[in-house]
């Protein structure tokens, strides 16, 4: 006869591939409620080249979270578009080309804490970065993770919070940013 806990794991993880398929599906939307600072005025080229997810949610029974990078950097293009920190932002050549790398790190020593670190290069089009950015964000989650909710909040809050910083460093360069691009 089974002892509770393998009993309790069984069931655990029965009822999460039936349920959810074990998967939180994360979608971010991530509105800029802060104007510019200062407005730079050329367009941006976004790449995201990567979003990697490390920590908890790789442990058996914990849901695991689909987070495209294409989901991310929506998110990141919605973002300095409403924040209006460059003239135009997108998938398309212009003046700077701006590639973000990200990581979410789950850790869960009592409630689940999320953080998400983001590591930017600016360059002007076909030439190497001549400056490179670092943001992070940090929110804390439920103790438990049974729904996609308890993870898309604290990992939206994050991502804001990041994005927020980053956009920072990078408007407190436009001097440089438009040296360079002979304005």
């Amino acid at each position: 006869m089974l002892n509770l806990v393998p009993r309790l794991t069984i069931f655990l993880i029965g009822a999460c591939l039936l349920l959810s398929g074990c998967v939180h599906r994360i979608h971010v939307t991530s509105s800029s409620r802060d104007p510019a600072t200062t407005t730079i005025p050329v367009g941006a080229q976004l790449e995201v080249p990567f979003l990697a997810i490390e920590g908890a949610d790789h442990m058996p029974g914990i849901p695991m979270l689909d987070w495209p990078a294409s989901d991310l950097r929506q998110a990141i293009i919605q973002y300095f578009t409403e924040r209006q920190t460059f003239t135009t932002i997108g998938p398309d050549p212009a003046a700077l080309k701006l590639i973000v790398k990200a990581w979410l790190t789950l850790r869960a020593p009592d409630r689940y804490l999320y953080r998400v670190h983001l590591e930017a290069d600016l360059s002007y089009t076909g030439q190497a970065a001549f400056k490179t950015y670092a943001a992070e964000g940090e929110a804390s989650g439920s103790s438990v993770r049974w729904v996609t909710a308890s993870d898309q909040e604290p990992i939206e809050e994050a991502t804001a919070q990041a994005l927020r910083q980053l956009a920072d460093h990078i408007e407190q360069d436009r001097d440089l940013i438009l040296k360079g691009t002979g304005r």
